[in-house]
């Protein structure tokens, strides 16, 4: 474990030159929609689909775009606006939105509606609707106000699925949103009148392990902590980031340290698009994340493999191997992992073993596109693919850094 701690710490030079680029700004300020001058109008991103990973996604996308703010000296605004999420109950991104108000005060707006039980459309009361017109009068203010340069409408989906709110209404008003300001709307079941109206249309589908399975290959079934995000479309880093302030956040409430590890296959070089993300929970964290990128910085394609690639995959792996068995780290992020088992730079049964033996309180993620599963695919609890059905880049439109790259 030395040996990886050394490893990890000269790994970890390269955010120097990152968080270095923060002396380059003319001042420190909040950016807001209307000061935006990267693209002349903002996107609206819908994330909906049965699988995971949806407000994990958007709390990725928020806090790379605060990374970006920080390392430019331009700190961005972001609401969070949570439908039918009242109090009594826990959810999952709860913690990760408590590390990034602790991380980042004064950037971060917090609303949270509705109350804590799941209910039908028929079983849906006068309070019910009265909730959800009160966040969505507060969305309405937010937006006209052009305060903020994102906005996260968390469950808005579900809400006008249940009919809570008029989506005519709704999708006016987002489509009428002031320049420059990004909204991003999460939940399943979004009605096909927002989707018409949205720039980017990415579904996170569910895949369920089938009641079968290969004994003798994987004798234990499903392991709880094994988190697989893949698919060809936007949200699995982003999502993985998202579990990595979840980490965090749990730490905090609990007073305990939740220790980090990102690893990322690769993504040698710079200019990745997690890179501002990470450099921004690194400075407010600095001993809770670890982070490790390895690779060239170039395309590794099928049949093109260099020897340096096959160098560089196994020496992360072997640091991953070490940090996930050594129950060291809460929350191990494999981020490409997938495309390098994929293109056959690291052999999957190791892949297997080491996630048979982890520890019961460490959770793996692990990211990237893949055309065929590897069995580890079967060990875990949760897989959800991203599936990109509309996304405003093929229509030419400008990618805007902090939220697309």
């Amino acid at each position: 474990m030395i040996l990886v701690m050394a490893t990890l710490k000269e790994a970890n030079k390269f955010d120097s030159s990152i968080s270095s680029s923060k002396g380059r700004g003319q001042g420190i300020g909040i950016v807001t929609a209307s000061d935006s001058q990267e693209r002349s109008h903002g996107q609206l991103h819908v994330y909906d689909g049965e699988g995971k990973g949806k407000s994990q996604a958007a709390l990725g996308v928020v806090l790379r775009t605060i990374g970006l703010g920080i390392c430019e000296q331009r700190q961005t605004r972001v609401l969070l606006l949570r439908f039918l999420k009242g109090p009594g109950r826990s959810y999952d991104e709860d913690a990760a939105i408590e590390a990034l108000q602790k991380g980042f005060p004064h950037l971060i707006d917090q609303v949270r509606t509705g109350r804590a039980e799941f209910f039908s459309a028929e079983e849906a009361t006068r309070f019910d609707h009265q909730e959800a017109q009160r966040g969505w009068d507060i969305a309405k203010g937010a937006i006209a106000s052009a305060l903020y340069s994102v906005v996260v409408l968390d469950e808005l989906n579900p809400v006008l699925d249940l009919g809570l709110l008029v989506v005519e209404d709704v999708v006016s008003t987002l489509a009428n949103r002031p320049s420059g300001m990004e909204i991003i709307v999460t939940g399943r079941a979004a009605p096909q009148l927002l989707i018409q109206s949205a720039d980017l249309h990415s579904e996170m589908r569910a895949h369920r392990r089938p009641n079968t399975q290969d004994e003798k290959l994987i004798p234990f079934g499903k392991i709880g902590g094994i988190e697989i995000y893949t698919g060809e479309g936007k949200g699995k880093s982003t999502s993985a980031l998202g579990k990595a302030l979840q980490a965090i956040g749990k730490g905090i409430s609990q007073d305990k340290s939740h220790r980090v590890l990102i690893l990322q296959w690769l993504k040698g070089g710079t200019g990745y698009t997690e890179d501002a993300a990470i450099a921004a929970l690194r400075e407010s964290y600095p001993h809770l994340v670890d982070h490790l990128r390895s690779g060239r910085d170039a395309i590794v394609w099928r049949g093109q493999q260099k020897t340096i690639d096959y160098v560089e995959a196994e020496r992360a792996w072997e640091i991953a191997r070490a940090a996930i068995g050594s129950g060291l780290y809460k929350t191990v992020i494999l981020d490409e992992l997938n495309p390098s088992v994929d293109l056959e730079l690291i052999p999957v049964e190791p892949i297997v073993q080491t996630l048979l033996r982890k520890p019961a309180e460490t959770e793996v993620i692990i990211t990237g596109r893949c055309k065929n599963s590897p069995a580890y695919f079967d060990l875990a609890s949760v897989h959800s693919e991203m599936v990109c059905h509309k996304h405003y880049a093929e229509q030419g439109v400008d990618l805007k850094r902090g939220v697309d790259y």
